[in-house]
């Protein structure tokens, strides 16, 4: 972690004053490095205890240790490669059956970078398996036990590719533009039942997901790149004031308002029992 991100967690756990009322357990996925283990740092200090779920084991025992050390909350490990359906199924059965879990973070994810027909097509499905079923049948464990108890919440980490898929390999890009998505419809589902639901839309952000998905961070200019921890911490910011769609980066929410009562306007024209008037004067042409 770099020095700008130790003062940054320090100052989280300053913030916070590590908080002793336990809020249960919250389960972060990928949270070995980078984003996954800076929610681990945050979320263990402001109270709850932690399942780590990531495939380094070396690494994930180092962050357990230093969030043990740091706060004294209990932090458990699980690894697990999630997109093996095997260590999937272990991870699942955990989320249905113990009931100290109140929070999921599904964080875990991948990218493949280079153009659609360049990309190894065997890598690409293994993102969907991760980015997208992964995450899903994670919810879906979890959930009944938050229906149950009419408490619970679950934050998904989406991409601003979500939204721009233009700009980089369209499969990451409609990954992301699912976690969207579901968020939305989950949100909708189940906001009435006292269930949280926060998608959190980063643009680039300084980790180690750059280096697995071959494409060198220092390839992008400095002014789209926004620090991990303060990444994450706008985003916990984003959930305590309630919000259901976070962009850590975006200056003025108006746009994003904009951009979402532009979509609901669209809705009740999507599905017509006629074809708009400028195909039919096409097709008399």
């Amino acid at each position: 972690m770099s020095a700008t991100g130790n003062q940054a967690r320090r100052r989280f756990l300053s913030k916070a004053l590590i908080d002793s009322s336990s809020k249960g357990s919250a389960v972060i996925t990928g949270a070995s490095s980078g984003i996954g283990a800076i929610y681990a740092d945050q979320l263990a200090s402001w109270g709850y205890d932690l399942i780590l779920v990531a495939r380094n084991r070396e690494r994930l025992s180092t962050v357990a240790k230093r969030v043990r050390e740091d706060t004294g909350r209990s932090v458990e490990i699980i690894v697990a490669d999630l997109s093996d359906r095997g260590d999937l199924a272990h991870v699942e059965e955990t989320l249905r059956t113990n009931a100290s879990i109140t929070l999921l973070v599904n964080n875990a994810g991948v990218g493949v970078p280079t153009p659609f027909l360049a990309a190894d097509i065997g890598k690409i499905d293994q993102m969907i398996e991760l980015n997208v079923t992964a995450l899903v049948r994670l919810t879906y464990a979890v959930m009944p036990a938050f229906v149950a108890r009419s408490k619970g919440a679950v934050i998904n980490i989406s991409s601003a590719l979500g939204i721009a898929p233009e700009l980089l390999n369209g499969v990451y890009g409609g990954t992301k533009a699912f976690v969207l998505a579901f968020g939305l419809s989950l949100h909708k589902e189940f906001s009435g039942r006292g269930i949280r639901i926060q998608t959190v839309v980063p643009g680039a952000t300084a980790t180690d997901f750059w280096d697995i998905s071959a494409t060198p961070l220092n390839g992008l200019p400095a002014e789209v790149v926004m620090d991990a921890d303060e990444m994450v911490e706008a985003a916990i910011a984003g959930f305590e004031l309630g919000e259901t769609i976070t962009i850590p980066s975006l200056p003025d929410v108006a746009d994003w308002e904009t951009y979402e009562a532009a979509r609901q306007n669209l809705i009740p024209k999507l599905s017509l029992s006629c074809p708009a008037g400028r195909y039919m004067s096409a097709h008399q042409r």
